[in-house]
């Protein structure tokens, strides 16, 4: 993957926050009460909708095995029939089960000590922790500034024509991190604003481009019209 942007990126990726803020508003993201919610969300996530995930989560609530401890107390069976709903429901079952194994040992106040690099490092040593997952417990677990991105940020960026080639999460990921200022607040919105613009407005095969602010800057745009 290739970044195309050039000049000044930090006033261009201002300039598209300020945009998408204005045409979607505060969305104070991540939906979750605990850490361990955050944590147990992104690892749910993965590979399916929040509206799935939320179905899943609920399951979990109704059966009084929403923290670690009591999830750690349930068959494995058990926990995949509750995540069902969330898809490759086995697999995620294994992954919860590996989270909440290493902060049985290792709690997630304990490891949320660290900075970033080590915090991350840690995260992603877990069964099933990826890097789209290790960011998004950084951010809206530990409220430390690693920014997170995924299809809807490429699909996003790569239509303005600021990237091109292949998907790649570091690459990406690093077009924020070394362009903006690393403040949790700034990554949480703007993270929560690309999901929405990509749910809502940018979709995969059919962008309402109509209805997007950013179309007198977008690539994809400019070449469809």
């Amino acid at each position: 993957m290739q970044i195309l942007c050039e000049g000044n990126i930090t006033e261009k990726l201002f300039t598209r926050y300020n945009q998408l803020l204005a045409q979607h508003g505060n969305h104070k993201w991540w939906p979750a009460d605990t850490p361990f919610e955050v944590a147990l969300g992104a690892i749910l996530t993965q590979a399916t909708s929040w509206r799935n995930v939320e179905k899943a989560m609920d399951n979990l609530k109704d059966a009084g095995a929403f923290t670690p401890e009591e999830i750690a107390s349930i068959s494995q069976s058990a926990l995949e029939r509750l995540i069902r709903p969330s898809r490759y429901f086995r697999m995620k079952a294994r992954k919860v089960r590996a989270f909440v194994d290493h902060i049985a040992d290792r709690p997630m106040h304990v490891m949320f000590t660290q900075d970033v690099p080590e915090l991350r490092e840690e995260l992603l040593s877990i069964y099933g922790v990826g890097p789209e997952t290790a960011d998004t417990i950084i951010l809206y677990a530990a409220g430390k500034p690693s920014f997170v991105v995924d299809s809807y940020t490429y699909r996003l960026f790569s239509r303005l024509g600021w990237v091109t080639g292949r998907y790649n999460y570091d690459k990406l990921r690093a077009l924020f991190m070394d362009n903006l200022p690393h403040d949790v607040d700034l990554f949480n919105e703007y993270h929560a604003l690309i999901v929405s613009h990509g749910a809502r407005v940018c979709h995969k095969n059919t962008p309402n481009c109509q209805e997007c602010r950013l179309q007198t800057s977008c690539a994809y745009y400019q070449s469809s019209g």
